[in-house]
């Protein structure tokens, strides 16, 4: 004897994380999180983090950086004195872009997945 499944009246058509993730297709990319310098943001070592490169940064978005040629993914704050960016992690202190270093801001963290 089998019994019906109170899930199936629920049931939906197939599910695309790409229609729910992305917004602009040609210019989102993958990246895998290593450390804990943004636990506190809701990103954890390991998380997928979804980044869009179309997207033009905003005051305290999460962002994939480069400075001076190397990749980081903090959160970007802008103030009168300049751009700062920030980790949550107590052994990292926030980093102020000064004058003479190069930043570029390679995308916007849109989505972090993570296990639970």
């Amino acid at each position: 004897m089998t019994f019906p499944s109170p899930a199936a009246d629920f049931a939906e058509g197939r599910l695309s994380l790409d229609e729910h993730l992305i917004e602009n297709k040609d210019a989102t990319f993958f990246f895998r999180m290593s450390g804990g310098t943004l636990a506190g943001f809701g990103i954890h070592d390991g998380d997928l983090l979804v980044v869009d490169r179309a997207v033009e940064p905003t005051d305290l978005n999460v962002v994939v950086a480069v400075i001076d040629g190397e990749f980081l993914i903090r959160q970007i704050c802008y103030a009168p004195e300049g751009v700062r960016l920030r980790t949550d992690s107590p052994g990292q202190s926030d980093i102020v872009i000064g004058a003479g270093q190069e930043l570029t801001v390679w995308g916007v963290v849109r989505h972090s997945i993570h296990r639970v």
